[in-house]
């Protein structure tokens, strides 16, 4: 009987239609070291049929305490990180719909923005600022997650981190607080001065599959009425993660930083745009449209 199981028989509870939900959708991933490839996995394994994978590095060996996927082989290759992840998701997945783009996310736009969800798993401030913003523009969900240790003294050592989903028209990560413009000038100034962050494996992993979970919630009809900012915090000392106190200060409030008018691509070509639907029409596929994006139909001039 175990024999005749579908691969993805016992997540069924997601939806009727969650299978193939997952497997048309598309998912951007910028950033594949310790967070990020935690999260392709768990994605690969979930269904997901649609990737882009994004990051302009190659492992090296300290990496090998958290990439998931990475080996020492990897190390003595000089392996990108995007092939490596590309190796992971093929691993479950062999026909999986793959684009890798071995540079900045700023050298990916035109396939991110195609994406159903972006998922940023960034170390900057900054860059954390400019994914978002590209998600809004283009209406898309945006995942980040992220952790720091923190130095007590003679009380140790703090881990912590949060995960936020971040959907158009809803709070961002300025309104929250994560991204401020005193947190963009401090890391401005100590650029190049910091050195490595802190990263440990596990920790890692409850905040990639805390991101995973929020990407699922957004493609599959499971979580049917899913909150428009979603802000959980993690401490690492406790083990414990939480709705942050901003979730429910933020409740039901829109984002002045990024309005409605800002939408759409400034560099849209209508012509390209027709030729790219005529060049579909010729293929016999229905693609299904999420529902998060009927739900902001609304807000949306689709020029993607």
């Amino acid at each position: 009987m175990e024999n005749n199981m579908n691969r993805l028989d016992r997540q069924s509870f997601l939806g009727p239609d969650s299978d193939t939900l997952l497997h048309e959708c598309t998912v951007g991933l910028v950033g594949l070291g310790g967070g990020g490839s935690h999260v392709v996995q768990q994605l690969a394994h979930l269904g997901v049929g649609g990737y882009v994978l994004v990051d302009p590095d190659r492992i090296d060996f300290s990496n090998t305490n958290r990439l998931v996927g990475g080996t020492l082989a990897d190390v003595e290759a000089q392996a990108l990180k995007v092939s490596i992840a590309e190796r992971v998701i093929r691993g479950v997945q062999p026909e999986a719909r793959i684009i890798s783009v071995a540079d900045t996310w700023l050298e990916a736009t035109d396939d991110l923005k195609r994406c159903d969800v972006i998922v940023g798993a960034v170390d900057s401030y900054k860059e954390r600022d400019q994914l978002e913003g590209f998600a809004r523009r283009h209406l898309i969900p945006y995942v980040d997650m992220g952790m720091d240790v923190t130095d007590l003294g003679n009380n140790g050592f703090l881990i912590s981190g949060q995960v936020i989903s971040s959907l158009p028209g809803g709070p961002c990560l300025r309104c929250c607080g994560l991204v401020t413009d005193a947190r963009l000038e401090m890391e401005a100034q100590a650029y190049g001065v910091a050195g490595g962050r802190p990263q440990v494996v596990w920790s890692n992993g409850v905040l990639a599959s805390t991101a995973a979970g929020l990407v699922v919630q957004l493609i599959t009809p499971w979580f049917p009425s899913s909150p428009e900012f979603v802000y959980l915090e993690y401490d690492g000392n406790k083990g414990i993660v939480r709705p942050h106190g901003q979730m429910g200060l933020l409740k039901g409030r829109k984002c002045p930083h990024h309005p409605a008018e800002e939408t759409g691509d400034p560099l849209f070509d209508i012509r390209k745009h027709l030729a790219r639907l005529e060049s579909r029409s010729k293929v016999a596929e229905v693609e299904r449209v999420p529902l998060w994006r009927r739900l902001i139909s609304f807000f949306r001039n689709d020029c993607s």
